[in-house]
C-alpha cells in the first residue's frame, strides 16, 4: 500500500504498480472519513494508515457499489462498530446485490463487479447536497445508476470514485484508456457519465482524486480534455 498526502486528503493505494485501488481517509478536525473500502484484505491497511494520522475514523462513505469499493467494508464495519456508513440510496439497492433498473433509467444492463453477501447496512442513505462534515455529497451517475462524488467545502478536494480515471491516462467513466480498460468496462451508461463529468467540472475542484490512479492538483484543464475526448467518442459511436 501506497499513502500519498494532499492538502487534507490522504489517498491509500492498493497495488499501486499494478492495478491500482484507491480509497480515502479525509481528516476533519474530530477524526477521519473513510471514502471507500477497497479490497477485501485492505482492513489493516486502513487501519494503519488512521493510526498514523491518529484520528478515528467516524464515518464510511461509499462512492458507489462495486467491489473493489466496498471490498473491506464488512471487516471494517466489525471494527468500527459507531462509524457510520453512507452511500446513495440508489446504490444500496447495488450493495445488496439487486441489479434490478428503476423505471426511469435508461435500459442499459448494471456492469462491474456487483458484490455479493454484503452484510453491512447503510446508516445513512445519501442524496444530491447532503453534507457529512466538510464533505458535500454530489450526484455523478453513470459509471452506475448512483454514483456520487464528494466536494470538500474547506479546499475543493474533488474525490470522484470511477466518474474519472486517472491511471492509464484520465478519461471519463466510460472512455477506453487502453492501458487500463477496466473502468470503462465497467460502467453502466457513457452518456449519463459524460453529462455527470460536466457537472463535476463545474465544481472547480482544485485536486481530483479518483478510484484508480494518482491524484491531480489544478485539475481543471486535464479534465477537460478528458471530456472533450469523451464527446468526441460518443458522437464517433453514434455515426457507426
Amino acid at each position: 500500500m501506497k499513502i500519498t498526502k494532499v492538502h487534507n486528503v490522504f489517498q491509500l493505494a492498493f497495488m499501486p504498480r499494478l492495478f491500482p485501488v484507491n480509497c480515502y481517509l479525509v481528516e476533519e478536525e474530530n477524526g477521519l472519513t473513510l471514502i471507500d473500502a477497497a479490497l477485501p484484505y485492505s482492513t489493516k491497511g486502513i487501519f494503519n494508515a488512521a493510526r498514523k494520522i491518529g484520528k478515528p475514523i467516524r464515518n464510511i462513505i461509499l462512492t458507489h457499489a462495486h467491489a473493489d469499493h466496498v471490498g473491506a467494508l464488512d471487516e471494517l464495519k466489525k471494527l468500527l462498530p459507531e462509524a457510520q456508513v453512507s452511500i446513495s440510496f440508489r446504490d444500496s439497492r447495488l450493495l445488496a446485490g439487486d441489479t434490478s433498473l428503476l423505471p426511469h433509467e435508461k435500459n442499459c444492463p448494471i456492469r462491474g463487479g456487483i458484490p455479493k453477501n454484503i452484510k453491512t447496512q447503510p446508516d445513512l442513505l445519501l442524496q444530491e447536497g447532503d453534507r457529512i462534515g466538510s464533505l458535500e455529497v454530489i450526484s455523478s451517475p453513470g459509471h452506475t445508476p448512483g454514483s456520487i462524488a464528494l466536494l470538500d467545502t474547506r479546499n475543493r478536494s474533488l474525490i470522484v470514485g470511477d466518474a474519472f480515471q486517472t491511471r492509464g491516462g484520465v478519461a471519463v467513466s466510460g472512455t477506453v484508456k487502453p492501458l487500463f480498460p477496466f473502468p470503462a468496462l465497467a460502467t453502466w451508461d457513457k452518456e449519463t457519465a459524460l453529462e455527470s463529468a460536466r457537472k463535476l467540472i463545474n465544481c472547480q475542484p482544485n485536486l481530483l482524486a479518483a478510484g484508480h490512479g494518482k491524484m491531480i492538483e489544478s485539475p481543471l484543464s486535464i479534465m477537460k480534455q478528458a471530456i472533450n475526448q469523451a464527446e468526441v467518442t460518443l458522437e464517433q459511436e453514434g455515426r457507426r
